[in-house]
């Protein structure tokens, strides 16, 4: 038997996170490419992504054939388009000039999911990627990833749009994935919690 949900933020009524949702507008839009094994993860950011920025739009998929509606959407798109992702032909972010109604394509699953998410759309490529200065461990500490630069889709996000606009608040992004990963570890027994909290 399922456990009951909230009917607003979809978590389960004992994790609900509506208290500390506090939605916020962005003029740069925020497309994530989802792997599969993402959507119904009980630690998924990109969740929490869409509670906070309504207009995040999420495509989930593999292959070149699953984002058909969306190649054929950024196809018609009259706004730069950049790919966030680390690799060696990408651009500082920082150092960066943006427009602010900028497109930025996310890639969501762990490090291994989004290489071969990225490794099976090649079309990707024609984009122009961006990487992140990271100056500090990611926050989301209840996921175990396999690198230290590892961050999840929100912090990414988050950062991004810092970079975009050095004014923009960002903190109803931080904050709603701060309180995600309090309510996880609460629900942790100590020993485990203990673990997750000497990292």
């Amino acid at each position: 038997m399922s456990r009951p949900q909230c009917t607003s933020c979809h978590y389960p009524l004992k994790a609900c996170l509506c208290a500390s949702i506090k939605p916020m507008q962005v003029t740069t839009e925020l497309i994530v490419l989802q792997d599969p094994s993402e959507v119904n993860h009980a630690k998924n950011s990109v969740r929490l992504m869409q509670l906070v920025i309504a207009d995040t739009q999420v495509f989930v998929g593999e292959t070149a054939a699953d984002f058909t509606a969306l190649r054929d959407y950024l196809a018609q798109a009259d706004k730069p388009i950049y790919l966030v992702y680390p690799s060696d032909k990408s651009e500082l972010a920082s150092q960066r000039s943006f427009k602010e109604d900028a497109i930025l394509l996310l890639l969501d699953g762990t490090w291994r999911k989004a290489y071969k998410l990225l490794q099976l759309n090649p079309w990707l490529q024609a984009f122009p990627a961006l990487h992140l200065d990271l100056d500090s461990a990611s926050n989301y500490t209840i996921r175990k990833a396999s690198r230290s630069d590892s961050l999840s889709t929100l912090e990414a996000s988050a950062m991004m749009l810092k970079a975009i606009n050095p004014q923009q608040d960002v903190t109803p992004l931080t904050d709603a994935l701060a309180a995600l990963v309090e309510q996880r570890l609460a629900s942790m027994p100590s020993d485990v919690r203990a673990r997750y909290q000497a990292k």
